[in-house]
Parts: C-alpha cells; sequence; structure tokens
C-alpha cells in the first residue's frame, strides 16, 4: 500500500511546480506587454497643433489722407482770408478814395471819422496733386464775409470782420471725403503817409471737421477740431498816372494750422490717429496794376496783380495712425516752396457811399492750383 501511493504524489508535485511555473511566465508577459504599451498621454502627443493665429492687420498710409488734405485746406483758408484783407488796406482804388474822400480834391483833414460795411459771398476751387502715399484731392469751398471799418485818424484806418465758410474735400482715389467748417475772425489796419501805405492783418479761426472713409465693409467715420492762426505784414508804393496807378507790394505771412486726434467709429478696422500740424512763413513781392473811368457820375475801375510766393520756411509735420497694436507714422503734405500769385478786380462805384465789386483770386504751385472768385458789396456811411 505505501509503495504505490509515492509516485501518484510525485506526479502531483511535478503538475503544482508546471502550473506555478506557467503563472509566473503569464504574469512577466503581462508585464512586458503593458510596459511596452505607450500610455493615454503619449498617444495625445500626437493630436495635431492648432494653426497660430494670424497677425492683427497694420494701418495704411492712406487711411488718413483725408485727414492729410484738411490740414493744408485749413491753412489755406488762412492765408485766402489774410491776404483779402491785406488786399483791402492796399488796394489802390480805395486807397486814391481814402486819401481824396470828398472827391474833387476836398481836403483830408476836413473829413471826419468814417466808417464802411461790406458783405461777401466767395467760392474756391482748388486741387493738390499726388505727393509721396498721399494720391490726391479736390476741395470746393463756399463761405461769407461781413466786415465793418473805419478811418479813425486821416490815414489810419482799421477793420473788423467775420468769415464763415464750408469746404467739401474728396480724395476718390482712396474712397474718402470730408467737410470742414470753419469760422474765422480777422482785424486789419493801415496806415497812410505819402505814397506809402504799411498794413498789418490777424486771424484767428476756429472749426469742425468730419471724414468718412469707405472700408469695403461699410463706412469709418471721426469728427475733430481745426484751429488757424495767422499774421501778415504788407508795404506798397502809390504811383499815380493820370487816372491809372502802379502799386508795388511786399508782404510777409506767416500761418499755423492744427487738426485735432480723432478714432474712427463703424466700418473694418478703424483707425486712430494723432492731430496734425501745419506751420509756414512765406513773402509775397509784387504790384498791382490798374485804370478807372468815370461816366454817369459813376466810377468803373479795373485792375490786376501778380506776386511772386516763396514759401521760406514750413513744417509740414506728420500724424501717428494706429490700428490696434501696429502704428505708422505718415508725413503730412504742403505746398511746393516757389509759386506764384494771380487776380484780378472789377469796381463799380455807384455813388460815394456804395459800391459793387467781383474779385478773382489764383494761386500756383507744382502741386496746387486753387481758383477763387469773390462778389461784394461795400456801403459807407
Amino acid at each position: 500500500m505505501s509503495c504505490s501511493s509515492r509516485p501518484s504524489r510525485t506526479t502531483e508535485t511535478r503538475l503544482g511546480r508546471r502550473l506555478a511555473r506557467a503563472i509566473g511566465i503569464a504574469f512577466a508577459l503581462g508585464l512586458v506587454i503593458a510596459a511596452m504599451s505607450p500610455p493615454a498621454q503619449a498617444q495625445l502627443a500626437f493630436v495635431p497643433a492648432a494653426p497660430p493665429l494670424p497677425p492683427p492687420p497694420a494701418p495704411l498710409p492712406t487711411d488718413v489722407s483725408s485727414e492729410l488734405s484738411a490740414a493744408p485746406a485749413v491753412t489755406n483758408l488762412g492765408s485766402n482770408f489774410l491776404e483779402r484783407l491785406g488786399n483791402q488796406a492796399t488796394y489802390g482804388f480805395g486807397r486814391a478814395l481814402r486819401n481824396n474822400p470828398g472827391g474833387g480834391g476836398a481836403s483830408e483833414a476836413a473829413e471826419g471819422p468814417q466808417f464802411r460795411a461790406w458783405g461777401e459771398g466767395y467760392g474756391i476751387s482748388a486741387m493738390t496733386g499726388a505727393q509721396g502715399v498721399y494720391v490726391g484731392d479736390h476741395r470746393q469751398t463756399w463761405g461769407g464775409v461781413a466786415g465793418i471799418g473805419a478811418r479813425v485818424a486821416p490815414g489810419v484806418n482799421v477793420g473788423f470782420s467775420v468769415d464763415q465758410s464750408r469746404t467739401s474735400i474728396d480724395v476718390p482715389l482712396a474712397l474718402q471725403s470730408a467737410t470742414v467748417d470753419l469760422t474765422q475772425l480777422g482785424f486789419n489796419a493801415s496806415v497812410d503817409k505819402g505814397p506809402w501805405t504799411w498794413a498789418i492783418a490777424l486771424v484767428h479761426g476756429f472749426g469742425n471737421v468730419n471724414s468718412n472713409r469707405d472700408t469695403g465693409q461699410g463706412f469709418a467715420t471721426a469728427g475733430y477740431n481745426a484751429q488757424i492762426d495767422g499774421g501778415l505784414a504788407e508795404l506798397s508804393y502809390y504811383w499815380n498816372i493820370d487816372q491809372s496807378r502802379i502799386v508795388p507790394k511786399a508782404a510777409f505771412e506767416y500761418v499755423r494750422a492744427t487738426t485735432g486726434s480723432f478714432q474712427e467709429v463703424g466700418g473694418l478696422d478703424p483707425v486712430m490717429a494723432s492731430g496734425a500740424t501745419v506751420e509756414r512763413s512765406r513773402v509775397l513781392i509784387g504790384a498791382e496794376i490798374g485804370h478807372y473811368w468815370i461816366f454817369d457820375q459813376k466810377i468803373l475801375d479795373l485792375s490786376a496783380y501778380g506776386k511772386f510766393v516763396d514759401n521760406v520756411a514750413q513744417n509740414f509735420g506728420s500724424i501717428l495712425v494706429s490700428l490696434g497694436p501696429q502704428s505708422i507714422a505718415v508725413q503730412g503734405i504742403g505746398e511746393s516752396r516757389l509759386g506764384a500769385d494771380a487776380g484780378a478786380s472789377a469796381s463799380l462805384s455807384l455813388s460815394n457811399t456804395m459800391r459793387l465789386y467781383l474779385n478773382y483770386d489764383g494761386k500756383f504751385r507744382s502741386a496746387l492750383q486753387s481758383h477763387q472768385g469773390t462778389v461784394g458789396l461795400e456801403v459807407k456811411w
């Protein structure tokens, strides 16, 4: 009995060992397979990354073309007003009437203070050519002037006037437009001494600019202020030849115009821009020639003038244009250094106290042409 049980125990022992060995091998293989399998986090690393965001758009120099035009437009309106005020003081026919106020050789000293008032309506058409990144513009201005003056002493005259105007600016190649509403206050004074006349004119103006830019996805609009200050001093000599005259003139003019900063509203990618400043000093040298006729107790006077213009100092300034974090600087525009002014006038004195007149004034520069027509009425008492 004891001998027959030993083989079976031996067999069981061997089977247990084999089973344990198989389980151990399977466990080891499981560990190896687990170690070789990539974890979940490693699998996520193969997911493609999102593409980077595009850079923010940058402003273009043409985005502020209307503002580049508005600053010199205000400057030239100030110059026009200054020169008209100076011309009133040194206008040859007007000076002849001042020196002989009663007509027929009446004594100037016998006259008391004499007052006068005038009203004018005018229109200006101006065009600026392309300059650098600026694509050029066309401007039209309509305005009116009212003034009052007095002869406060023999040979001494003063005047005060107000100019109100609206300018439409069109920049077609940049798909932009703007309007400038400007009010100017002017003062002029003159002193006659023999054939010589010295005159000064001062101007202060203020107004608003409204711009409109087509962005392709709506219109971007902005509003900002404008200001002009300037002065002119003019010296003339009256040379009389019977009923004709030659009046040489020399003048110095200074103007400074500013426009405010703005933030556009609406449209695609509205921009923000800093203010602009334009300063200009110039010398004008020329002469007026004229002749008058007397008929039916009326006086018809025709005259013309020409001036050489030298812009001895100009500062156009620059504008900082921003769109989000992107910014660029854009150079302002102005006149060429050398140029010419020319004009003509027709005056009809209906009586000693009433005069009608028509004026033409032209400005000619290498990148600018301006034409102004004026109709006016002057009344004295």
